[in-house]
């Protein structure tokens, strides 16, 4: 099965990292492989101690779902076909911007996520990071 190797996390989180320091907010970044594994993680200086857990779990929504979080937070809210969903998984599923699954050859092969900002903040980071893939 493919998947999201150390290389690939080390490239997605540096291109994360420049992202953040352009738009001057720290970040956690969060990469995780295509069994929602942590390959690798960073928090850079400044960055909230709280969003290490949120953007752990942000990239493993990502994996699991195959959905951006901002999507699958567009699709929870009440009277949407996902509504309550982040109460499944024992609370480990976000559902707000910053998680993207990293897809090759059209297979998710993986996930990254990222906390520490506003939601746009996040998302921003976090296609930088993706693109990277």
């Amino acid at each position: 099965m493919e998947t999201v190797t150390l290389d690939d996390a080390r490239r997605v989180i540096a291109a994360a990292e420049a992202k953040a320091e352009e738009i001057g907010q720290p970040m956690n970044v969060a990469v995780v492989d295509a069994g929602g594994n942590l390959v690798a993680h960073v928090r850079m200086d400044g960055a909230w101690l709280g969003s290490v857990d949120i953007s752990i779990n942000k990239a493993w929504t990502a994996r699991a779902f195959d959905i951006t979080t901002k999507e699958l937070g567009e699709n929870s809210q009440p009277g949407q076909d996902f509504y309550g969903i982040n109460a499944s998984n024992e609370g480990k599923v976000m559902i707000f911007a910053g998680g993207i699954p990293l897809t090759r050859d059209g297979q998710t092969v993986g996930g990254v996520g990222v906390s520490g900002g506003t939601g746009k903040q996040d998302h921003t980071v976090c296609e930088a990071g993706a693109t990277a893939f």
